[in-house]
């Protein structure tokens, strides 16, 4: 099943909930590219491959085509994001709880990206939608445990693999490159840690907008009356708005979050920077070839870590760390909290 543009249209002139709904999605979006698309240039711009204008513009561009291609070519994750939360029942009520859950997300994200922490958009949209699930069926029944266990491999995969493969993969370049005069190849590493940003922000779209898409999907169908639809197509009009909304908030920016990922946490050399980019995008490739909901953040940040402390553990500002890993354990109840106090405050008002 899907929606086409004209019926959607025509569902936001008789629903002013959905109108509500559909503008907050969109700020989800907008948010997400402003605060998580900056890890995927930090490393460029704290090595000095690009300027910050530059890594910018190229984030945004593929951040744009990862949704845009990924989405046509593998939409598991947006199925699992869909399908992980019941929202079933009374549609109108379901339609109130998942706009609460989506105004809790945008508050959650711009208060981190107020204080240049790189929390997860990922985990706070998972955890906003739970809140308000569980509030909306008055209990855990609002969950389903087979699509939220492929979260927590996410949460595993994401951090294990990243920081594994950043030490593996600095390591193996160390190893090859060791004979080379380092001057020669800076202008090689630095091209290529260009592509490989691009690669990063790639793969940030074609995670982070799957899983926009498919709260998108839901408030459609919620829209209609349809609150049990099991399995849908994501039309290619909704690919081209999410991709466009999130390019626009990562041409914005987030500098605040480049310092703290690129610049604070780890001191990168070309070679390192192109390490840490590469080992996060395997990683989530990987994922996304399994349709498992990763943070691109955490895969990207602890790709970092894994190659600074593969030269030596000192070399990684684990103070910044523990400021980012307590942030990430906050989200899930943080923001599953609010999600679900607000649904529970939206559904009695409307």
């Amino acid at each position: 099943m899907t929606v086409t543009l004209v019926d959607y249209l025509n569902q936001l002139i008789s629903n002013p909930t959905l109108i509500i709904t559909t503008l907050l999605t969109l700020g989800v979006i907008l948010v997400n590219g402003w605060t998580d698309a900056p890890n995927a240039i930090a490393t460029c711009v704290s090595t000095r491959s690009m300027t910050p204008r530059g890594a910018i513009i190229l984030a945004a561009v593929f951040n744009f085509l990862g949704v845009l291609f990924m989405t046509m070519f593998n939409a598991t994750v947006a199925q699992t994001i869909y399908k992980m939360v019941d929202f079933g029942g009374d549609p109108y009520d379901a339609l109130v709880a998942l706009c609460a859950a989506l105004f809790a997300i945008v508050l959650w994200a711009t208060a981190a990206w107020w204080f240049g922490i790189p929390t997860s958009e990922s985990h706070a949209l998972i955890a906003g939608i739970s809140g308000a699930a569980i509030a909306l069926q008055g209990g855990i029944s609002g969950i389903n445990p087979d699509e939220w266990i492929k979260v927590l491999y996410g949460i595993v995969l994401s951090t294990l693999m990243g920081f594994v493969l950043g030490a593996l993969v600095v390591k193996a370049i160390e190893l090859i490159f060791k004979s080379f005069d380092r001057r020669k190849t800076f202008s090689f590493f630095k091209n290529a840690q260009i592509m490989a940003s691009a690669g990063m922000a790639f793969m940030h779209g074609a995670q982070d907008g799957q899983k926009f898409m498919g709260v998108f999907m839901l408030s459609a169908f919620l829209a209609q009356g349809q609150a049990s639809v099991i399995e849908f197509v994501i039309p290619i009009w909704l690919i081209i708005l999410c991709s466009a909304v999130m390019a626009l908030g990562t041409s914005i920016g987030g500098y605040r979050i480049i310092k703290a990922v690129g610049m604070d946490m780890v001191k990168l050399s070309t070679y390192q920077g192109f390490s840490a980019d590469l080992a996060a995008v395997i990683s989530l490739f990987t994922a996304s070839i399994f349709g498992l909901p990763v943070s691109t953040t955490h895969t990207k940040t602890t790709a970092i870590m894994g190659v600074g402390a593969a030269k030596r553990v000192s070399s990684v500002n684990w103070g910044i760390v523990g400021e980012m890993v307590l942030a990430w354990i906050l989200t899930f109840p943080g923001c599953g909290l609010i999600g679900f106090f607000m649904a529970m405050l939206f559904m009695r008002i409307f």
